[in-house]
């Protein structure tokens, strides 16, 4: 039984784009707050009236986010 759904934020386009590695579940928005909360609640429309058990899932599982971003440009 899986205690935390993972997810993969990544830039593309102009938006940050947030997809689950566990879950069929993608959103996106402009800034990294937006994309947060857009993420917090399509992940909890996705369990809204699911067994969490039946999905492999711990009642109250928690959201772990991996970022992907450039490196800072070394002056030089």
């Amino acid at each position: 039984m899986r205690r935390s759904i993972k997810a993969y934020v990544s830039r593309s386009d102009g938006f940050y784009v947030a997809e689950c590695v566990d879950a069929p579940i993608v959103t996106q928005g402009r800034t990294l707050d937006e994309t947060m909360a857009n993420l917090q609640e399509a992940v909890a429309l996705y369990l809204d009236g699911e067994d969490p058990v039946a999905l492999d899932l711990a009642p109250a599982p928690a959201l772990i986010v991996t970022m992907e971003i450039e490196p800072a440009a070394r002056a030089g």
